[in-house]
């Protein structure tokens, strides 16, 4: 596999890890991605829980967390490290500006439009800015923005399919039509970003999500003309990943029928692995009683049946009567855990194999 360029950063391997919430991808997987080559993702959501020791205050706990992270990272690797920040958490900003602060390397943000993200970088700023996008209708507005705002365009563009794990940025009834497929969408991008990149005289690599597992992929992807790709779902089940064993046994033991679209409180369908939680929730058994955190903008306590940031908690603990693993449609196919530097080794002869 050919490595790629994001402006001046020279990545080996042409894989950026997803970023997982919450607490999937921290410090363990996202510096061993990099060890190998990759881009290796923090995901900045739910850090307030997770450093609760630190201070009862969710925000205060949440930037001293991100902090922690980049620094526990940064000792592990000396490779490409990144962020993930989602634009409906309520804290995006106060996550943004510590990201750039701390001088990682790549800040990633879906869920929404970042249409802000240029305006909080500085003079001296290094940190690439990199939107995720279900469109290439979105794809033309953050550029158009960016450039007329902040006369900056994206420094990459990742594009998440229908397939992938977590939140997804298509309607119910786009997730399983073709015409929304990962395979539809990047030849569609690229055409977009060739119209600002011959216009301003610049290189905007798209990088292709969601539901990618196999070299196979990785090959097939990139002859659309994606620059590279983003996994999530096949680093969960690896030694270095960040969650509970429990957490990754439940992709191992997942049947396909298992993986399914579910409703999330934040106002997206997601896809997640059915859990007896997921299964209270339909029957309508659970209900908050009250937001402990606001993390979500979007989520309203008064019409949510539960809160999202405990579920997932409860999750990456291994309790599945109180919550659910996100997962890519392909996380059935899993059936051991692996290394990191096996994971890679693999896609490596994958990828040679199917060329």
């Amino acid at each position: 596999m050919k490595g790629i360029r994001i402006g001046n950063l020279a990545i080996p391997v042409p894989i950026i890890q997803g970023g997982m919430g919450v607490g999937i991808s921290l410090s363990g997987l996202a510096s061993a991605v990099a060890n190998e080559g990759g881009v290796g993702v923090i995901s900045s959501a739910g850090l307030g829980l997770l450093y609760k020791e630190f201070s009862s205050d969710f925000l205060e706990a949440s930037i001293y967390g991100l902090k922690e992270e980049i620094r526990k990272t940064r000792e592990k690797t000396l490779g490409v490290i990144g962020v993930n920040v989602m634009v409906a958490m309520t804290n995006f900003t106060d996550m943004i500006k510590t990201a750039i602060s701390e001088k990682v390397d790549i800040i990633t943000a879906g869920a929404g439009l970042p249409l802000d993200m240029p305006s909080f970088l500085k003079k001296d700023s290094v940190t690439k800015l990199v939107p995720i996008v279900s469109s290439a209708r979105a794809t033309k507005i953050i550029c158009e923005k960016w450039k007329n705002n902040y006369d900056y365009l994206p420094d990459a563009v990742i594009v998440e399919g229908p397939k992938a794990g977590g939140h997804l940025g298509f309607k119910l009834e786009q997730i399983d039509d073709q015409d929304y497929s990962l395979e539809k969408l990047v030849p569609e991008i690229v055409t977009e970003l060739k119209i600002f990149e011959d216009k301003y005289n610049t290189k905007i690599p798209l990088i292709a999500a969601g539901g990618i597992y196999t070299g196979e992929d990785i090959n097939n992807i990139l002859h659309l003309g994606a620059t590279g790709v983003q996994m999530g779902t096949r680093f969960v089940t690896t030694d270095e990943c960040d969650a509970s064993a429990a957490f990754k046994q439940a992709y191992i033991d997942a049947e396909s029928s298992d993986i399914e679209i579910i409703r999330s409180p934040v106002g997206m369908p997601g896809r997640a692995i059915l859990s007896n939680f997921i299964t209270k929730v339909r029957e309508g058994k659970k209900q908050p009683q009250k937001c402990p955190f606001k993390c979500i903008k979007t989520c309203d306590i008064t019409k949510s049946p539960y809160c999202i940031i405990i579920a997932l908690i409860n999750a990456l603990k291994g309790n599945f009567e109180n919550g659910y693993a996100f997962a890519g449609a392909n996380a059935f196919r899993a059936t051991k855990i692996y290394s990191v530097k096996e994971t890679f080794q693999s896609l490596s002869k994958e990828y040679r194999e199917s060329k």
